[in-house]
């Protein structure tokens, strides 16, 4: 009679089981859109049911949800404010959208927003890493006429949309050559920075604009593009383009490599740093150094200020 009893309580167990595998399965294929909020002060994310199967087909449905207006049109879909997609091309992890020259009707927070929701809505893609914009096939720049570079998800932080253009002033310790170019000399710097660049970023951008002090000297080339920044679980990764690879400069290569990394271990939040061109981290930086090394602060390098 108690195995005639619990034979129901099994049956419910086991169709529980299957429904919330079920449940599991049907997630699976729903990922988040971003869209810009009507006050264009923000993104907001909603799901959205994925039907496609290959990378190239979920870029293209994707991006389609992006220029979609939500039907309770309490939100602006970000690739529907005015400019169009010229072309797609998905290669190696990374999307490459060219947009019309009408993107830059944008207001200068309209724009990151609409950036970050393109940004974040395709990168949660397993194969997609990157995303890089171009307008009518010309590198895109922001506000102050920067490039900007391939991006990652790591780099837009949830906001309200009114800390965007927000600046904050930070000190820096940074770490720039002697003269010989065999040794670091620390250089304090105190910068104003828009808020929603990392300091991680800010640190690596203002390594390659070079020291402004007398008697200290560069240690990356003046040309080199920041692709990314990020920083997961104490390691800094650091991603530039290849004109890193060429040194202008009489530096030798344990002066770049620690120059970079010491000055990012400054920040509390990390400990190691990698180095990666172009996404790449195979590499031997100048003969020497492998490039799948997590650096570690090098302070037997560092001197002083004669």
């Amino acid at each position: 009679m108690r195995r005639i009893a619990a034979l129901p309580v099994l049956l419910i167990c086991l169709f529980s089981l299957a429904a919330c595998e079920k449940e599991r399965e049907d997630r699976s294929n729903i990922y988040s859109v971003y869209y810009v909020s009507n006050s264009e002060t923000k993104t907001e994310m909603h799901e959205y049911y994925m039907e496609e199967e290959t990378v190239e087909d979920q870029v293209k449905e994707l991006l389609n949800a992006l220029a979609t207006t939500p039907a309770k049109l309490e939100y602006k879909a970000p690739l529907n404010m005015g400019f169009q997609v010229q072309s797609v091309d998905v290669n190696s992890g990374k999307v490459y959208l060219d947009v019309t020259e009408s993107y830059y009707n944008l207001s200068v927070t309209t724009e990151v927003l609409v950036r970050a929701c393109i940004v974040r809505t395709l990168t949660q893609l397993s194969q997609i890493n990157f995303v890089s914009i171009t307008v009518n096939g010309n590198p895109l720049l922001d506000s102050l006429g920067n490039i900007v570079t391939t991006m990652n998800r790591d780099q837009f932080i949830e906001n309200d949309g009114n800390a965007i253009n927000t600046y904050e002033e930070v000190k820096l310790k940074l770490y720039f050559a002697n003269e010989a170019g065999d040794q670091l000399i620390a250089a304090n710097r105190t910068k104003e920075y828009l808020t929603n660049i990392s300091l991680e970023k800010l640190i690596v951008e203002e390594l390659i604009k070079g020291p402004n002090r007398e008697g200290l000297y560069p240690t990356i080339n003046p040309s080199t593009k920041v692709a990314s920044v990020t920083v997961r679980d104490g390691v800094c990764y650091v991603n530039l383009d290849e004109t890193f690879l060429n040194q202008p400069y009489t530096v030798t290569p344990e002066a770049t490599i620690y120059s970079i990394t010491n000055s990012l271990v400054e920040l509390s939040n990390v400990n190691h740093v990698q180095i990666s061109i172009n996404g790449d981290n195979s590499g031997i930086y100048r003969e020497k150094y492998s490039l799948t090394t997590y650096f570690e602060r090098n302070l037997d390098i560092v001197t002083t200020l004669e």
